[in-house]
């Protein structure tokens, strides 16, 4: 569990996502559609699947190649999704106020170009926490102003790590070259798991018999069972059997890994996340560019006014480097993971070259009410930042 920024103010405890309307989220696009075009934007509401799973939908109702839909972000199950997605071919009339295999058409406009990864400001979200403590209506205030005046940690948090909570470990094993250890964290741990055939299969192949592990693994875990599969073939053949897993999956993990780094970093600095020190690469939050800190007092006033943020690593082959004392703490962290930079290139396409995150970001337009005992909190983060890390701050239970 990552330290509060907010730990001297008491948390109200209480649950999210009791119903999908509990957690909404609506992107702020980077643009509007102009009118006019061969691309279609379609704003659509999703609830309780992924992006992904919203795209396969939209592309079997409307019988297109899932590959012609753009979209600008990715966003998981949880709650109520309103988000763009453009396709081509296709009139407004035919879309507008649909359902599409459970994935509402709220408008459609044209526009000139496809939508693409990354064309989005930030997102906005409404969040009702449920039986929340009395003491609320004190706390809520306070961490508000902390927040909008500190700024919010950036931190990846839980949802980044799968759902054994491992995913990081399963990729710092890949960037380590062992691969062994790579699928032993892919199968994971028993008690990570509340199924009980999975857990039964997780139990035999640490117990080593991977017949059985085979047999019990569900169907829903194919890359474990692809990855059981090479190696009743060929025991001990523990890297050709790796790579029954697939890129994008690979790509996910050395991705988790990266993120913990960047938590690791973050939780080392909390204390002091509203300042730039010398050798740090500040970031700009108007256009996301990073220069060198010389002179850390002359920076002072831009970091104050939230112009300018302390960066951190998301480590890669290529990632530029802070210096002075904001370097050697990001070598620690690495070097405590067994890592080096070079690592990151593991070639066949799953080359990381790095880059760098904000240690903080704005809070935008908060606002909140208190209903009973059910708080709603209302405010925007930019693209690339997490709700769990603001909600987090006033629950203190996660």
């Amino acid at each position: 569990m990552h330290p509060y920024l907010t730990a001297d103010i008491p948390g109200v405890g209480g649950a999210i996502k009791a119903t999908p309307e509990d957690f909404l989220v609506e992107e702020i696009p980077a643009y509007e559609p102009c009118g006019s075009g061969e691309h279609l934007y379609l704003l659509i509401e999703k609830r309780g699947i992924t992006t992904l799973e919203a795209l396969r939908r939209v592309a079997g109702a409307l019988k297109i190649p899932e590959r012609d839909i753009g979209y600008a972000g990715m966003k998981d199950s949880a709650g109520v999704t309103r988000q763009t997605v453009s396709v081509q071919r296709i009139r407004p009339e035919d879309v507008t106020g649909r359902e599409l295999d459970g994935v509402k058409v709220l408008s459609a406009v044209r526009h000139t170009n496809k939508l693409k990864l990354g064309h989005l400001k930030g997102n906005r979200f409404r969040i009702v926490v449920r039986g929340v403590a009395a003491a609320a209506a004190e706390a809520v205030p306070a961490v508000l102003a902390l927040l909008a005046k500190r700024g919010v940690p950036n931190y990846f948090g839980a949802q980044r790590y799968g759902v054994q909570g491992n995913s990081h470990l399963i990729g710092t094993a890949m960037l380590q070259r062992d691969w062994h250890a790579a699928i032993d964290c892919l199968i994971g741990e028993p008690e990570a798991v509340r199924d009980e055939q999975w857990r039964a299969a997780i139990q035999a192949y640490h117990a080593g018999d991977g017949a059985l592990a085979l047999r019990l693994m569900p169907r829903h875990c194919r890359s474990e069972h692809d990855v059981l599969q090479r190696l009743a073939t060929r025991p001990e053949a523990w890297e050709k059997a790796f790579n029954a897993v697939h890129p994008k999956l690979k790509k996910l993990y050395l991705s988790a890994c990266q993120s913990r780094l960047f938590d690791a970093l973050l939780e080392r600095r909390l204390g002091e996340i509203d300042r730039v020190l010398a050798g740090d690469l500040a970031f700009k939050h108007v256009n996301g560019a990073c220069f060198l800190v010389e002179d850390a007092e002359l920076e002072a006033p831009r970091a104050a006014a939230f112009e300018i943020s302390a960066s951190g690593p998301m480590f890669g082959s290529k990632m530029k480097n802070p210096a002075g004392a904001p370097l050697e703490l990001e070598q620690q962290v690495l070097s405590e993971a067994g890592l080096m930079g070079a690592d990151f290139d593991l070639g066949s396409g799953l080359r990381m070259e790095g880059e760098r995150r904000p240690l903080r970001v704005p809070l935008a337009e908060p606002l909140f009410s208190l209903e009973a005992d059910s708080l709603v909190l209302e405010f925007s983060l930019p693209k690339g930042s997490y709700a769990t890390s603001v909600v987090r701050e006033f629950t203190k239970n996660f």
